[in-house]
C-alpha cells in the first residue's frame, strides 16, 4: 500500500513538471513578433535623365498608426548616394521638422518633393554628370527604421580615350581626369556594358569607375582574347591605381551649348585653331563634345578637325565612302604635329 501511494505521488509530481515544461516551451516557440512598423519604398528602382535635366527619385513610406500613437516621433528622411564599392555612402540630403540640409554639390540643386504626408521623394535640379548612381532613402522614426534604393541613369555614350603619349599611359587616378577635361567622367561597369550592349567594340583595356580594368568586344578574333571566344566584356580585374597603366572608358551626356564645324578660309594649326574658335565667340571643343554631338543629336561631318587635346576627329552618323564606309563612328585621325599639320577645326559655345 505504501509503494503504491508512493507511485501515485512521484506520477503527479511528474505530471505537474511536464505540464509547466510544457508551458514554458511553448511560450519560446509561439512567440510572434510584430510586422514592420515602418515600410518604405520605391515605385521605380530606376528612373532615367540627362546632364541639365530634373528628376524625381521616387520613395513613399507608410507608417502603422497604432504603433506610433499620435506620432511624438519626429520622422527624419535621409537621402544618400551608393558608391561604387558600396562601402561608403556619400550624404545628400536631411530632413526632419523644419530642418532642412543639403550636402556638397547637391547644395541649392536638391528637395523633397512633399507631394503627400508619406511623400520622400527627392527631386534633383540640373543634373551633372557625377549624379549617376544609386540612391538610399531612409526613413526613421523612433526606434523603427526602413530602407529603398533607386538608381539614376543618364541618357549619353560611353567612350574610349587614350592621351597624346599613347595607349595604356593612364593610372586610375590620371584616367579621372582625362574624362574630366574632355567634359565626361569616368565610365561606370554598367555604362560600359549598355554601350556593348549597343554595339561598342573595344580591343584596349581600359579603367571604370570602380577600379577595374575592361574591354567591350561584340565581334570576337584573335587579338581580342581569341576568335572562338563569346562577345562581352572582358574584366581584367581589379589593378593597383597609382602604378598599373591603362586607358579609360569615359561618359558623357546632353550639353547646353552648341557643338559646331567652324568654316574658315583655310586649314589651321592647331593655336591657329584654338584662336579661330576664341575670335568667333566660342572654345575649341572636347572629345566628349563631338562624341555627344554624333551620338545624342545625329551630328555628321565628313571634315577632320582638331579638338581641344590636340587630337584630329570627324563624326559620321551615316556611313558613306571615303568618310566611314561601313559603320556610323567618330573617326580618330590621331595625334598630328601641333605646329606644321594643318586641319579644320570643332568649337563648342556654351549657352548661358
Amino acid at each position: 500500500m505504501k509503494r503504491l501511494l508512493l507511485l501515485v505521488l512521484i506520477s503527479i509530481c511528474w505530471a505537474d513538471h511536464s505540464d509547466n515544461y510544457t508551458l514554458d516551451h511553448d511560450r519560446v516557440i509561439h512567440i510572434q513578433e510584430n510586422g514592420p512598423r515602418l515600410l518604405v519604398e520605391a515605385e521605380q528602382a530606376r528612373v532615367f535623365s540627362h546632364r541639365g535635366g530634373n528628376v524625381t527619385l521616387p520613395c513613399k513610406f507608410y507608417r502603422d498608426p497604432t504603433a506610433f500613437g499620435s506620432g511624438t516621433h519626429k520622422i527624419r528622411i535621409k537621402w544618400t548616394k551608393l558608391t561604387s564599392d558600396y562601402l561608403k555612402e556619400v550624404d545628400v540630403f536631411v530632413s526632419m521638422g523644419y530642418h532642412k540640409k543639403a550636402y556638397g554639390g547637391y547644395q541649392g540643386r536638391v528637395f523633397l518633393k512633399g507631394g503627400s504626408d508619406n511623400d520622400a521623394s527627392l527631386v534633383i535640379a540640373d543634373l551633372t554628370l557625377e549624379d549617376y548612381g544609386k540612391y538610399k532613402c531612409e526613413v526613421i522614426e523612433g526606434l523603427e527604421d526602413d530602407t529603398a534604393v533607386v538608381a539614376l541613369d543618364l541618357q549619353g555614350v560611353v567612350f574610349p580615350y587614350f592621351p597624346r603619349l599613347g595607349r595604356y599611359n593612364l593610372n586610375f587616378h590620371e584616367a579621372q581626369q582625362a574624362c574630366l577635361d574632355q567634359d565626361a567622367v569616368i565610365a561606370s561597369f554598367d555604362q560600359l556594358y549598355d554601350a556593348w550592349r549597343g554595339g561598342l567594340d573595344w580591343c584596349n583595356a581600359g579603367w571604370l569607375s570602380d577600379g577595374s580594368v575592361q574591354y567591350p568586344i561584340t565581334k570576337p578574333r584573335e587579338p581580342c582574347g581569341g576568335q572562338n571566344t563569346v562577345p562581352g566584356v572582358r574584366n581584367y580585374g581589379f589593378w593597383d591605381k597609382d602604378k598599373s597603366r591603362y586607358d579609360v572608358f569615359c561618359f558623357t551626356s546632353n550639353f547646353n551649348g552648341r557643338f559646331y564645324y567652324l568654316i574658315h578660309p583655310t586649314k589651321l594649326t592647331y593655336e591657329e585653331a584654338v584662336q579661330a574658335c576664341l575670335n568667333d565667340g566660342a572654345q575649341i571643343a572636347k572629345v566628349g563634345q563631338i562624341f555627344a554631338a554624333w551620338k545624342l543629336l545625329g551630328y555628321d561631318r565628313c571634315d577632320a578637325g582638331w579638338l581641344a587635346d590636340g587630337s584630329v576627329r570627324y563624326p559620321i552618323s551615316r556611313p558613306r565612302r571615303r568618310c566611314s564606309p561601313t559603320e556610323a563612328a567618330v573617326r580618330f585621325v590621331g595625334f598630328p604635329d601641333k605646329k606644321h599639320k594643318l586641319y579644320g577645326v570643332y568649337c563648342f559655345r556654351a549657352y548661358n
